[in-house]
C-alpha cells in the first residue's frame, strides 16, 4: 500500500532520474516494479500480521499496533526520500531498493519466528509496550525501504510538463498491485502452509523486475546482485526449509505432530509426556489431560437440567466436552468454526466426536443460532474469554437475545468469563459486572459459579448452586467436579466476592458498544508493567507538534489519511462484530479499500 508523506516528491534530476531520461520500455518496467511492490506490501503485511498474532497476544490490539507501525514507517521512508542526493541516479537507487524488498520479508519472518526462542521467555504472554517496540524493529527495514522506493518512483515517473503526474502514476500502479495481492492472498494464499515459500515467490517477482531494469539501464553490478539473489533466495526457502526447522525449534522440548494454516489462523499440535496440546495463533486452546476444565464446562451447566435432551455446544467438542455431555441422556449438536481444527482434532483425538449422539456442524456458532429452527434445552459456550472482537460476539446482549429465542421453556445458557483464584482485582470485577449485567438484560435469573473459571448460568427458569446434590441424584460419575471439589469452590467468602464485584454499576455489552471486550483487554493489559508513560507522552507531544506545523494541502492530506484509516479500522471491527472471522476476509476488505483509492487516483 502507498502511504506518501506530505513532503513534495523528490526533485527529479537530469538524465536517468525522471521520465525525460527514461525510455518507454524503462517507464513500463518501472510501473511494473511499483505494481510488484504493491503486491509485496499487501501480502507481506497480511502474512506478518498472521505470524505476529502467533507471537504476541493474538487479539485485534496486535493488528492495530502492527498496522500503526507499518503506516508510520512507510511515511518516514517516503519523507527520507526528499534528501536523496541529486548526484546519485534515482533509477539506480530504485533498482537497489527493489532487490532489498525482495529479500527483506524472508529475513523479517525469520526474526518473528526467532523472537519466542531467544528474546521472550518461553510460554510468557507479551505485553503492549514490548509488542509495540518489537513490531517496530521487525518492520523497520522493509517499511523504510518500501516508502523510500515509492517516493523515488514519483520522481522517476514525473512528466516533463506536469510533475504531479508522477505521484498519480505511482499511486495507481501501487494500488493495482495491492488489489491483486490482496485478492490472491484472500482467495488462495491464505491456505498456504509454507510462509517462507510464499515470500520467496514474491521475492522472485521483484528480483526479476529489478534484473530487467538493471539490464535495460546497463547497471551491471545491480544486475549481478539481482541474479545472485535469485538462487540464494530459492536455496534458503526450499532447501534449508526454514519453516519446518524454526517450528521444530520453537517446540524443541515436545514432539511436533502437526502444523498448518487455515483462513482462521495457524494451528500447531504437539505431544509432551503423553499429553497432546493444540495451539491456535500461538495460544494454547486444548490439552488432553485438562479434565477439570472439561468437567466444569459440562456439569456446572447440566446439573441445572440433568434431564435435558437437546444440547447445543459451541466450541469444546475436540477438547472432550461433547463426550462428557453424553453422561446424560442428551443428544449434542457441536458447532466448530475452523474446518482444519475439526480435521486435525478427529485425526489425533477421534474418540471425542465419534459417538452417533454427537452431531458436528462446521460453521460460525452465532450464525448457527441465528438461522437454526431447532429448540434446545441447554446452550453451552465452551469458549475463551472475549479478548478478541470475534469472541465478544458471543457475549453481547444481541447474542443472548438470539440464544433465548432458540432455548426451550426454562432452558439454560452457560458460559465462562475470567479466572478467579482467591482475589477479585478491580479489572476482573469490571469484567464480571459487565458480563452479569448483559446476561440480566436478556434472562430473568443469573447464577455465578466460582470454579477454575467463573461460570455464568442464565435462564428464565429456576437455577441453583446445589450442584453436588443434583449430580449425585442423577448418578453422574466425575473425577474432579464432585462434592469435595464443589464444597471448596462454593464457599461463602468466594460467592460473596463475586456478588460484590457484580454489584457495581456496569454497561451492557453490545455488538457496537463492546464494553466487555474493552474491559477484558484492560484486564489483560493490567498483567504487565505499565511504566513508560513518559515515552508515550513525548511521542504524543511530538505528533501534536508535527500536526500543528501542517498547512494548506498538507493539512488536508493529513486529515484525509486520518479519516480514511480510522474509518477502515471501524469498518473492520464492525464487520467482525456482525460476521466474525475477520482474518479470513481481511484481505478482501483491504482489497476493496485499495480499489476505491486506485479509482480515485486514476
Amino acid at each position: 500500500m502507498l502511504f506518501v508523506s506530505h513532503a513534495p516528491p523528490v526533485t527529479a534530476s537530469s538524465g536517468a532520474s525522471s521520465l525525460r531520461g527514461l525510455t518507454s520500455a524503462a517507464t513500463k518496467l518501472t510501473l511494473l516494479a511499483v505494481g510488484a511492490l504493491g503486491v509485496s506490501c499487501v501480502v507481506t503485511q497480511l502474512l506478518l500480521m498472521r505470524e505476529m498474532l502467533c507471537v504476541f497476544a493474538g487479539n485485534e490490539l496486535v493488528l492495530g499496533i502492527v498496522l500503526g507501525n507499518w503506516l508510520l514507517l512507510m511515511g518516514v521512508g517516503a519523507w527520507l526520500a526528499r534528501w536523496a542526493s541529486p548526484r546519485l541516479s534515482h533509477l539506480g537507487l530504485f533498482v537497489g531498493g527493489q532487490i532489498a524488498v525482495a529479500v527483506l520479508p524472508v529475513l523479517q519472518l525469520v526474526v518473528v519466528r526467532v523472537l519466542p526462542l531467544g528474546v521472550f521467555t518461553r510460554g510468557a504472554t507479551v505485553g503492549v509496550q514490548t509488542t509495540v517496540l518489537s513490531s517496530l524493529l521487525v518492520l523497520l527495514p522493509y517499511c523504510l525501504t518500501a516508502g523510500y522506493l515509492l517516493a523515488l518512483a514519483c520522481s522517476l515517473l514525473a512528466d516533463e510538463r506536469e510533475a504531479s503526474k508522477g505521484a498519480g502514476r505511482t499511486y495507481v500502479a501501487d494500488s493495482v498491485g495491492s488489489i491483486l495481492g490482496g485478492a490472491v492472498f484472500s482467495l488462495l494464499l491464505v491456505w498456504v502452509v509454507n510462509s517462507f515459500a510464499l515470500l520467496a515467490g514474491l521475492g522472485f517477482l521483484n528480483l526479476m523486475l529489478a534484473a530487467l531494469l538493471a539490464w535495460h539501464s546497463q547497471r551491471r553490478r545491480m544486475l549481478a546482485l539481482a541474479l545472485l539473489a535469485l538462487p540464494g533466495l530459492a536455496a534458503f526457502a526450499f532447501l534449508v526449509k526454514p519453516d519446518h526447522r524454526l517450528t521444530e525449534l520453537q517446540h524443541s522440548s515436545e514432539e511436533l505432530l502437526f502444523r498448518g494454516n487455515s483462513p482462521y489462523g495457524q494451528l500447531v499440535v504437539t505431544r509432551a509426556n503423553g499429553q497432546i496440546n493444540f495451539l491456535q495463533n500461538g495460544l494454547p486452546v486444548l490439552s488432553t489431560h485438562n479434565t477439570e476444565q472439561v468437567e466444569e464446562a459440562a456439569h456446572c451447566a447440566m446439573a441445572q437440567r440433568p434431564d435435558a435432551r437437546r444440547v447445543l455446544l459451541v466450541g469444546g467438542g475436540i477438547a472432550g466436552t461433547a463426550k462428557e455431555l453424553l453422561k446424560y441422556r442428551a443428544d449434542v449438536t457441536c458447532v466448530e468454526l475452523d474446518p482444519l481444527f475439526l480435521e486435525v482434532g478427529r485425526r489425533f483425538l477421534p474418540d471425542n466426536l465419534n459417538d452417533p449422539r454427537i452431531r458436528v456442524v462446521n460453521t460460525d456458532g452465532r450464525r448457527f443460532v441465528q438461522t437454526t429452527k431447532e429448540q434446545f434445552d441447554m446452550i453451552i459456550l465452551d469458549l475463551a474469554d472475549p479478548v478478541t472482537a470475534q469472541l465478544n460476539r458471543f457475549h453481547t446482549a444481541e447474542f443472548f437475545s438470539e440464544a433465548r429465542q432458540v432455548l426451550a421453556t426454562n432452558g439454560v445458557l452457560a458460559l465462562a468469563v475470567g479466572r478467579y483464584e482467591n482475589f477479585v482485582s478491580p479489572e476482573l470485577a469490571r469484567v464480571l459486572a459487565t458480563a452479569h449485567r448483559t446476561l440480566r438484560s436478556a434472562f430473568a435469573n443469573v447464577v455465578m459459579v466460582p470454579g477454575g473459571r467463573v461460570f455464568f448460568l442464565a435462564s428464565d427458569g429456576p437455577l441453583g448452586l446445589d450442584i453436588a446434590e443434583r449430580l449425585e441424584q442423577a448418578e453422574i460419575n466425575t473425577r474432579f467436579v464432585n462434592r469435595n471439589y464443589l464444597n471448596a469452590m462454593l464457599t461463602p467468602d468466594r460467592l460473596a466476592d463475586l456478588e460484590r464485584a457484580v454489584a457495581q454499576p456496569a454497561a451492557v455489552n453490545r455488538d457496537f458498544n463492546p464494553a466487555l471486550y474493552f474491559h477484558c483487554l484492560r484486564h489483560w493489559a493490567s498483567q504487565f508493567d505499565s511504566r513508560g508513560g513518559i515515552a508515550w507522552l513525548v511521542l504524543g507531544l511530538a505528533l501534536l507538534a508535527y500536526v500543528a506545523r501542517l498547512r494548506g494541502a498538507a493539512a488536508a492530506v493529513f486529515a484525509g489519511g486520518f479519516a480514511a484509516s480510522s474509518l477502515e479500522v471501524v469498518l473492520l471491527l464492525g464487520f467482525q462484530a456482525l460476521c466474525g472471522s475477520l482474518y479470513y476476509q481481511l484481505g478482501i476488505i483491504i482489497t476493496v479499500f485499495m480499489a476505491g483509492l486506485a479509482v480515485g487516483a486514476a
